[in-house]
């Protein structure tokens, strides 16, 4: 049996976290695939809310197997913070329900401080990061200098790998005006976590494809979105890894052909974190109404979204480099009281006209969005549990955005519960 792989369509905090706990019902087997403590996953559970920035999301359902693969840095710091908090709240996190590839990379404290100084240093060019020394630490994986969970079960050889990396970085810090760290506390620091983090370690990806080939259903959950892609998102705005679905393969550390449905999570507007273009971003008092009533700040910063009307020439975009076969539209209900909605269905610069986002920087920073116009609704949407239970105009735009995108939708959310879905596509078939 295939899997199904989550993916963001837009600049990230789409909502997968949410779609991820839905199609962990029926899923056996959850593993994240690239991303770190960067990413944050809210979901609303009986009115409780949990954010996630490391473990998958399936790891909310009793009974269901969680992995981080060998595509993700992890903070080890972060990470045992955040199974101490699941444990906290009843919830059985050993290695019957989570496992963290030995292959993955550690973010360290001088990765943060890295990041810090560097954001810091750029002044008004900044990127924008969370300053969780994410980009720092899949440098030094690409640059054969970082170090990986594997790597504790030898303290003198962790010892040499952290020596190697200070080595570099604190010459970086020192010339950005940082102050260098040290490599003793760090590697205390490790050895000291090393019990706590080796039952949990293991292959992922041999724990993945052993489990297909069982016929275990399997859900590939990514961070961020399509268009924070270090390779192919809006450069160099984006995030440090690649968040595309063809990923979740590499990430994981499995073939492609045990990939099957890739399903796109696209808000019914648009937002933003952090620095870089966003053509149809509202700089207005609409666009304040839609981070109030989306409360939309950051579940890992508490920055505040940027806001927009959805991105039709965005969407088209993640859904021919995605290859995806379905969309989920979340936060429906966000638009929810307003006489019209209006979608981006192109672009116009320098008197062409664009039906995907540009790669050239000028024209992404440039653009001038093409929208159509629709109507609003009044209705509250939070009981509806079917299409038919959506009043016209809002069963109107998801079909419009389907139609416009060219991809069926699988699945809407029209409120932050956990229930408030309407599903038209089971996840697995």
């Amino acid at each position: 049996m295939r899997g199904v792989v989550i993916v963001g369509a837009q600049w990230g905090d789409e909502g997968k976290g949410k779609v991820v706990d839905h199609y962990a019902l029926v899923a056996d087997l959850v593993v994240r695939y690239q991303g770190g403590a960067n990413a944050g996953h809210t979901l609303v559970v009986g009115g409780q809310k949990t954010v996630l920035h490391l473990v998958p999301s399936g790891i909310l359902h009793p009974g269901k197997m969680c992995a981080v693969g060998p595509g993700c840095v992890v903070d080890p710091v972060a990470f045992l913070d955040e199974v101490e908090a699941l444990r906290a709240v009843g919830l059985t996190v050993d290695a019957s329900s989570l496992m963290l590839s030995e292959r993955a990379h550690l973010v360290l404290p001088v990765h943060r401080a890295l990041d810090a100084a560097r954001e810091s240093a750029a002044g008004p060019g900044r990127i924008g990061t969370t300053g969780r020394g994410i980009g720092p630490a899949y440098e030094d994986a690409v640059a054969r200098r970082g170090v990986r969970f594997a790597d504790l079960s030898d303290p003198d050889y962790l010892r040499a790998r952290v020596e190697a990396l200070h080595f570099e970085r604190n010459l970086l810090l020192t010339g950005l005006g940082a102050a260098p760290q040290s490599v003793g506390p760090t590697v205390e620091l490790l050895l000291e976590l090393r019990d706590r983090l080796a039952p949990l370690l293991g292959d992922v990806g041999r724990l993945v494809a052993e489990g297909a080939a069982a016929g275990l259903r399997v859900l590939y959950e990514g961070a961020q979105g399509t268009l924070l892609d270090v390779l192919h998102g809006s450069y160099p705005y984006v995030t440090s890894s690649s968040t595309v679905a063809a990923n979740a393969a590499s990430g994981v550390g499995v073939g492609p052909g045990l990939l099957g449905a890739v399903i796109g999570i696209t808000k019914a507007y648009c937002t933003r974190v952090g620095a870089g273009p966003f053509p149809t971003e509202l700089d207005d008092m609409l666009g304040e109404r839609l981070r109030a009533v989306g409360h939309e700040y950051g579940a890992t910063t508490g920055r505040p979204r940027r806001c927009g009307w959805l991105d039709v020439p965005a969407l088209r975009y993640a859904a021919r480099l995605n290859g995806l076969t379905g969309l989920a539209l979340t936060k429906l209900d966000v638009l929810s009281g307003l006489e019209t909605v209006r979608i981006a269905v192109g672009y116009r610069w320098r008197g062409q006209r664009w039906d995907e986002l540009p790669a050239e920087p000028v024209a992404i920073t440039e653009v001038e969005p093409i929208y159509e116009t629709l109507p609003g609704w009044s209705e509250p949407l939070g009981e509806a549990r079917a299409l038919a239970d959506l009043p016209s105009a809002a069963r109107a735009f998801v079909e419009r955005v389907a139609e416009l995108s060219g991809v069926p939708v699988a699945l809407v959310s029209v409120g932050p519960d956990r229930e408030a879905l309407i599903e038209l596509v089971a996840p697995f078939g």
